[in-house]
């Protein structure tokens, strides 16, 4: 079971994660609804394609760009397609 966790608070918690270059990515389903809000910032991978970015939301604390997905990857990460990983301080345990 993988667990994503930040400032005491459950983000995400599945047995079925994707494991590329050390991130867990989860499906969207296993996020507790409500503490991703959309971001502006994209990054671009040159074997992945273009990540999009949520800041995570817990008890009105803001920990901006901490999650990121890709909504249309290159073939190479298909098994990753909208899968959600994070980073910033989210401490992700397996």
């Amino acid at each position: 079971m993988a667990t994503a966790t930040w400032n005491g608070t459950v983000l995400a918690s599945s047995d079925d994660t994707v494991v590329v270059e050390g991130n867990h990515y989860f499906l969207r389903e296993s996020v507790v609804e409500g503490v991703l809000v959309d971001s502006s910032r994209t990054s671009v991978c040159s074997w992945k394609g273009t990540a999009r970015y949520f800041s995570v939301l817990v008890d009105g604390q803001v920990n901006e760009d901490a999650a990121w997905y890709y909504p249309e990857p290159q073939d190479a990460a298909a098994q990753i397609k909208d899968r959600i990983a994070f980073w910033k301080g989210v401490e992700v345990t397996a």
